[in-house]
């Protein structure tokens, strides 16, 4: 009966891997950075962050990269339970969608929303505006997981897009208002941008299904 079990738990496991292969890559890597600066001293931890934040001093002198490596860094909240936030969304999203568009998605959500509040932090410290920090601190997996988790509730059901939308713009608009932080601004930003990714061409087919299963719910 171990046995059994045990086979059934590989069997899982696997066809996790197979069905999720960018879903565990990425939680992979997140839980490896985890162990890594977990094993750092504090001032390495804050030197590699420092290295990787996409900041505006970063973007000008052409350390692009950090765009993606500020994404292998869980900050603002607890390092597990945000890699368990990212396996739970990125995991829907790829198992319905696929690993391209749903990866694409939490991608273009944490990339874009970076680009767009550092580049309101650009123009205040052109305009000397109090606030403005070139070399700020900006890591962390928020972005993306707000973009998918707003583009998965804008291909659901009427309802839970409704309710859900409303409750997750409440939420983060609330969150600004009280702490007045740009990140904060930002994952306005990124659910505006993952609801206008469920308006793409991508999800074009998923649209007009979830259109379908309405109409057949209401005459039923």
């Amino acid at each position: 009966m171990r046995e059994v079990r045990e086979r059934r738990t590989v069997h899982t496991a696997m066809t996790a891997v197979s069905r999720l292969p960018a879903t565990v890559l990425y939680v992979g890597l997140l839980l490896a950075t985890a162990a890594w600066m977990a094993d750092q001293s504090v001032q390495e931890r804050a030197r590699f962050v420092r290295h990787n934040s996409s900041n505006v001093h970063h973007l000008e002198v052409g350390k692009w990269w950090t765009l993606f490596t500020s994404g292998l860094v869980v900050d603002g909240v607890p390092v597990l339970l945000g890699i368990a936030a990212v396996a739970v969304v990125l995991g829907l999203a790829e198992w319905r969608w696929g690993g391209i568009r749903g990866f694409g998605v939490f991608l273009f959500g944490h990339v874009v929303a970076t680009l767009l509040t550092e580049g309101a932090m650009w123009l205040m410290h052109l305009a000397h505006l109090p606030g403005a920090l070139s070399r700020a601190r900006d890591v962390g997996i928020s972005y993306g997981l707000v973009a998918t988790t707003a583009c998965l509730l804008a291909l659901a059901g009427r309802r839970v897009r409704l309710l859900g939308l409303t409750a997750l713009t409440v939420l983060l608009a609330v969150a600004w208002v009280i702490d007045q932080e740009l990140a904060d601004a930002g994952h306005l930003v990124a659910l505006g941008l993952g609801v206008l990714g469920s308006r793409s061409r991508w999800f074009h087919s998923y649209r007009r299904s979830g259109a379908a299963q309405h109409e057949h719910a209401t005459v039923a």
